[in-house]
């Protein structure tokens, strides 16, 4: 059965024909704009934005009388998208598409069933095939007898990274509200989808360029789900994005508005392309990014690259310590060599890399006593500070 599905527009009251349309699709449990809200803020002026509502999430209530599939699920997202086409003049038109989880395995379908309507696709936090038959149907039933907010603590725990909830907690309760606001029988007949959902056999059949993005502690759709992917279509690229679990959409959506630009539009980073910049950009964010690069001249720019050659590029990149952990020593550091004029920043960053207020606090505690107390007392001040611009204090 093609169920019906439902259209979110992220580019304002009416479509903006004059840019290219992308379609982004969601996760399980979540709705369009709670997933994807902030990161299609970063794509609104380079594409005509729409995302789509699951059966009985979000802004669709419907539920279909009878179970579908992913193949036919994929069906009427492309019937709602040729609907979107037609009202901008270009009936049966083409279109770029990023979907997260059971997003992207529409997405993949669509790349299988119409590959001559999708020019490029990102696939994140997915696989080409997610779980195993037994776990959804144990969660189809576990839904089915106490409704989608049961949810809802489980989801907490697999869905965000480290710290997340803490740095952005009107986010996270959004995305949470959104899974127990779901229709029961919505939820349960997604979870029956994705239970007979495997192409694994079929990717070397796609033929559109696609990037496929892993969260490194996504626990629902790991990291090797998503290198599949990449390396079983024939023009793939993997990349992984440290400390995001299974919404990398709304963890990190920065980030990803970034890789989805640079991946369909050929934009390439605003600053030189190299995995340092990149790993400068996720710690420190863009804006700083923006600013010391906006700064640099003939006489600094020998040093900027150096330190995005080497303290971004070799040890930041470096497998032997997580990001929580480099942020940890480095806030020690600072403290201890009373290097205030980069504490500030690196605080953002700690917060950024999943450390939370307590842990901040703690770190700075046992500053105090191996590197001093008036080097403590300083890093309070100016943690505090960053801790009320950000709203945790």
């Amino acid at each position: 059965m093609i169920p019906s599905i439902t259209v979110v527009r992220m580019t304002g009251a009416r479509h903006r024909a004059e840019l290219p349309l992308l379609v982004l699709g969601p996760s399980l449990g979540t709705s369009a704009t709670t997933l994807w809200g902030a990161c299609a803020t970063g794509l609104t002026d380079v594409f005509d934005v729409v995302a789509w509502d699951l059966p009985g999430h979000g802004h669709n209530r419907g539920v279909p009388e009878e179970p579908f599939t992913i193949a036919e699920l994929a069906t009427g997202v492309l019937r709602v998208v040729d609907d979107v086409l037609t009202e901008r003049g270009e009936p049966r038109g083409s279109f770029f598409y990023a979907g997260d989880s059971v997003g992207g395995a529409v997405g993949l379908q669509l790349l299988l069933e119409a590959p001559d309507r999708v020019v490029a696709a990102a696939l994140l936090c997915t696989g080409a095939q997610i779980g195993s038959e037994e776990m959804w149907t144990g969660r189809m039933s576990q839904v089915a007898l106490s409704g989608t907010p049961v949810m809802v603590s489980s989801s907490a725990e697999r869905w965000f990274g480290p710290g997340f909830v803490e740095r952005e907690p009107e986010r996270a309760s959004a995305l949470l509200h959104a899974l127990s606001d779901a229709v029961d029988e919505g939820y349960v007949q997604v979870c029956g989808a994705l239970a007979a959902y495997d192409v694994r056999d079929q990717l070397g059949r796609v033929r559109v360029p696609v990037l496929a993005v892993a969260g490194s502690v996504d626990v629902a759709t790991p990291p090797d789900k998503l290198r599949e992917i990449a390396e079983g279509v024939p023009d793939g690229r993997y990349v992984e994005l440290e400390g995001v679990a299974h919404l990398a959409p709304a963890e990190a959506p920065e980030v990803v508005a970034r890789l989805l630009r640079e991946h369909f539009l050929g934009e390439m980073p605003r600053a030189e392309e190299s995995a340092g910049m990149t790993v400068r950009r996720e710690v420190l964010g863009d804006a700083h990014v923006d600013r010391a690069v906006a700064g640099t001249t003939d006489f600094t720019r020998d040093f900027q690259e150096l330190i995005t050659a080497y303290a971004w590029g070799e040890v930041w990149t470096r497998p032997g310590l997580d990001r929580r952990s480099r942020s940890m020593i480095t806030l020690t550091a600072l403290i201890a060599r009373g290097h205030h004029e980069e504490l500030a920043m690196h605080v953002r960053a700690a917060l950024r890399n999943g450390l939370t207020v307590d842990e901040i606090k703690e770190v700075i505690l046992q500053s105090a006593i191996y590197c001093g107390v008036p080097d403590a007392n300083t890093a309070f001040r100016i943690a505090s500070g960053v801790l009320v611009e950000e709203g945790l204090l």
